[in-house]
């Protein structure tokens, strides 16, 4: 990344200031970024609650998106809106925890198919249960209108974004 990228992207993160120097708001990508650390933390202690600590809220998310007869690595990643190489890593993570195995596609014996394993199962169905608490706890936060109209908001600015 060169230089003059590094300082836009700076410039994404500052703050609006006043005439007077002062700060008058963060800047929107600096409280979206604090607002999803906030919520992967609520994640994050929900998995910790359910004796499911090792799994990261990443990897939780992963194995909610893996179908309980498999699901290939590709769509997987679309799933996830990540590339492919980084669903890999995540899918090498779960792996190595024994919560997924890697099959051949009945399908595509050249393909790939992500299966859970029975721990993959429990753990999935715990994960799914840690992310609707977080979001139980935000919709708490906020209250049941402000809460729609915020996942309405954040789901239109997601799609101008594609």
């Amino acid at each position: 990344m060169g230089a003059a990228t590094e300082v836009v992207r700076l410039i994404d993160y500052l703050p609006a200031v006043s005439q007077h120097g002062r700060v008058k708001d963060p800047a929107l990508v600096r409280l979206l970024e604090e607002a999803a650390r906030g919520v992967e933390r609520d994640t994050a202690a929900a998995l910790s609650d359910r004796g499911v600590g090792e799994l990261s809220p990443g990897r939780a998310t992963a194995l909610v998106l893996v179908d309980r007869g498999g699901t290939r690595l590709t769509e997987l990643a679309v799933r996830a809106s990540i590339s492919k190489q980084a669903m890999m890593q995540v899918v090498d993570e779960l792996e190595r925890l024994g919560c997924v195995r890697r099959v051949r596609d009945p399908k595509d014996a050249r393909a790939k198919v992500v299966k859970l394993t029975a721990k993959g199962v429990r753990y999935r169905a715990e994960a799914g249960r840690a992310v609707t608490s977080a979001e139980t706890r935000a919709k708490r936060r906020l209250g049941e209108q402000r809460y729609e109209r915020l996942r309405g908001s954040l789901q239109e600015l997601a799609a101008t974004a594609e």
